[in-house]
């Protein structure tokens, strides 16, 4: 039980990569609080309960700052501690340069940008009185090499990394570490709109031939979040079948 007892919030997490790391979170014995904008978090979170997890759900939007103050204080005030933030909300608005509107760019700035920002600002000021925290926030392999079509997307996930970077000069000597993820093509509900063909190519292009699923993420957060990554901070684990190599 890798996490056993820790206070666990992971926004995005009703489905996709955020859902696996939900369900990896609570078999580690972490009480995970699921923060999406989707109702979908509120079947997630019934699945884990009857697989014996404990976990909540709670409808909030990682871009309105007032709410997630009242929540963040909800889980402070039940648990006495906030453990782990687990930043892995966002969204694509892909469209290439001259193509993109103005209107697009700031939907995925606001959510993959702006919401981690104001969900570790605010998270973050109960990890430094308790003298320990986590905060692993999910970049791209996007953020480190670009991809053609996306950059809104690109932008805030390279920022996501330089904003780990960031957080770790200023909230190391509180005991906390901060860390990205940055995940390569992976499998979710999104990627069943992709037409097959260009499934199977992008596939083609990977090392491992292979793309990944949403656990194969999972894991990635479950070992920055653990106390096995005491010592590890300031990094973005790039997980991506050896793409970005």
């Amino acid at each position: 039980m890798r996490l056993k007892d820790k206070v666990a919030i992971i926004t995005g997490g009703a489905r996709g990569i955020g859902k696996a790391v939900s369900e990896l979170f609570t078999k580690e014995g972490a009480i995970v609080i699921i923060w999406d904008l989707l109702a979908e978090g509120e079947n997630t979170a019934r699945e884990i309960t009857k697989k014996g997890g404990v976990v909540g759900f709670t409808k909030i939007s990682v871009t309105d700052k007032a709410a997630i103050e009242v929540e963040a204080e909800r889980i402070y005030d039940k648990y006495g501690k906030i453990d782990i933030l687990i930043n892995n909300a966002g969204i694509t608005k892909d469209r290439t340069l001259h193509k993109m509107s103005e209107a697009e760019w700031d939907a995925v700035i606001d959510v993959n940008l702006k919401g981690v920002f104001l969900c570790t600002q605010v998270v973050s000021q109960y990890m430094k009185e308790a003298g320990y925290g986590r905060i692993v926030s999910a970049a791209s392999n996007v953020g480190l090499r670009g991809n053609f079509g996306q950059t809104n997307y690109s932008a805030t996930k390279a920022g996501v990394i330089a904003m780990s970077k960031t957080w770790t000069l200023e909230l190391g000597k509180y005991g906390i570490t901060a860390n990205a993820v940055a995940p390569g093509f992976t499998l979710t509900e999104m990627t069943e709109q992709i037409p097959k063909e260009h499934v199977e190519k992008m596939k083609s292009q990977i090392p491992l031939q292979k793309a990944a699923i949403p656990m194969d993420i999972a894991y990635g957060y479950l070992y920055l979040a653990s106390d096995e990554a005491s010592y590890v901070s300031g990094i973005c684990l790039t997980i991506d079948g050896g793409i970005s190599r």
